[in-house]
């Protein structure tokens, strides 16, 4: 089968992509012709996200093994096949190209093509440029005059670095019946 995606971004209104991809191909496959169709290096941790209908995030395909300790299934690109996860029409996504910006791609599989079968995944369609791959903070920052000087916050914002134990009052804690405390010493 012979999956047809559609993209499109939230911060270029004319974006668009459609990629064609086999079903049995992987989703690192799929994140290649994704970035050779917008031009981005392949320099960042990017992931994908199944969605729901209303675009909540319910599965997360990451390009590495995050090694994670929940019970949860860990899904990684180069091992998940794309057919394994996605088998419906208007089946959502979300491609996030830039993790510390969390900015993404909205996708779609807007079609499947039954008993078609293509060697390598092929963007068919490309429509305006895409978004910057990341952004400038700093430019952001500057441009939104939000900067903050490095002396604003002083010793009387974080406090002092003296500590000691005559300003620990250990009646002002709870301790739900454990014990009584008579120092500081006594919670290690």
């Amino acid at each position: 089968m012979v999956y047809k995606f559609r993209l499109l971004s939230d911060e270029v209104e004319d974006f668009r992509r459609d990629i064609e991809i086999d079903s049995d191909a992987t989703f690192i496959e799929l994140n290649k012709a994704i970035l050779e169709s917008v031009n981005y290096p392949d320099d960042q941790m990017t992931s994908f996200f199944i969605c729901t209908d209303r675009w909540i995030k319910e599965i997360e395909i990451t390009r590495e093994d995050m090694g994670s300790m929940s019970e949860e299934e860990n899904y990684v690109m180069a091992e998940t096949v794309i057919g394994d996860l996605i088998e419906e029409e208007k089946q959502k996504l979300m491609y996030v190209f830039d993790p510390l910006g969390d900015r993404v791609f909205y996708m779609e599989l807007s079609k499947i093509e039954f008993g078609k079968d293509i060697d390598a995944p092929v963007c068919t369609k490309s429509v305006g440029e895409a978004p910057a791959q990341t952004l400038n903070f700093e430019e952001l920052m500057s441009k939104n005059n939000t900067t903050v000087a490095s002396d604003e916050f002083s010793e009387d914002f974080y406090g002092s670095d003296q500590y000691d134990d005559e300003d620990l009052d250990p009646d002002g804690f709870d301790m739900g019946g454990v014990g009584e405390i008579s120092s500081i010493d006594d919670l290690y």
